[in-house]
């Protein structure tokens, strides 16, 4: 199972991130879970949210002294309600991952192997996934930092793409989507320079194997994705103390083990 292979990747620091604690946005699978996985199997305490209560408290019961919550991150009442619940139940968040979005298999499902032009995409379509991968990071962000501002510190990361997604053909809305979560993060980390509150970017450095992916039939041939648990280490280095101060950084975790090094040297 991947989440075996994340924790397994953290559990010899296994109290690393003790008393870290940490929401991730749509945890119940993909990055998600590679990454509340590690974070957990560092030590953290972690909250996972989904659409699904029944999916959130499943996932989470995998660790110990992880919770599930529900969230549509499209919906500003559901996020704000989801933002206090964990606050409250947690005594603060330390870290917030913004995780949880929409790809293109909702859109196009065979948008690997046979493109659609934007002015095929439905209107609601569209919508949607800008709500999910654009509004949501924003609503998310906007309940947690004013919070994580008056408690002295926190950090947030949002998650994004490499940049040939965004201008792939075919991917629309979902290169658009991504593009713009990344504009969003660099505005919220410049709002944030100078206070405790720090905003990274991460990425996984290629397509991963998730449920964004569509079947192996309607997949190139010789495509090979990328491991999800390629995420496990920079997101527990980020919720570290090694990283305390580190502001408007974008890394990309293929590249994560040299970025790491040369930030060293």
């Amino acid at each position: 199972m991947l989440t075996g292979q994340v924790m397994a990747t953290s559990s010899a620091n296994s109290t690393e991130l003790d008393g870290v604690r940490a929401l991730v946005t749509g945890g119940t699978s993909g990055l998600g879970l590679a990454m509340a996985g590690a974070l957990a199997g560092a030590g953290a305490t972690v909250v996972i949210t989904s659409r699904s209560a029944e999916r959130a408290a499943a996932t989470a019961a995998r660790w110990p002294g992880a919770a599930g919550v529900v969230a549509d991150a499209a919906d500003e009442a559901s996020v704000a309600r989801a933002a206090g619940h964990v606050w409250s139940r947690l005594g603060g968040i330390d870290l917030l991952v913004n995780n949880a979005g929409l790809g293109m298999r909702t859109v196009n499902p065979r948008f690997m192997v046979d493109p659609q032009g934007f002015w095929a995409v439905p209107a609601d379509k569209f919508r949607a996934v800008l709500e999910a991968n654009l509004t949501g990071y924003f609503l998310m962000a906007r309940e947690v930092t004013p919070r994580m501002l008056a408690a002295g510190s926190g950090r947030i990361v949002n998650i994004s793409v490499n940049e040939a997604t965004m201008t792939r053909r075919g991917f629309v809305p979902y290169g658009p989507s991504r593009a713009g979560s990344e504009a969003l993060s660099r505005v919220m980390a410049a709002d944030l320079e100078g206070t405790p509150v720090t905003v990274n970017i991460l990425l996984p450095g290629g397509a991963t194997e998730t449920g964004m992916l569509p079947p192996a039939a309607d997949r190139p041939a010789q495509f090979t994705p990328i491991d999800p648990a390629v995420m496990g280490p920079p997101i527990v280095w980020l919720a570290s103390a090694a990283a305390r101060g580190v502001h408007n950084e974008r890394i990309v975790a293929t590249e994560f083990p040299g970025w790491l090094a040369a930030r060293a040297s």
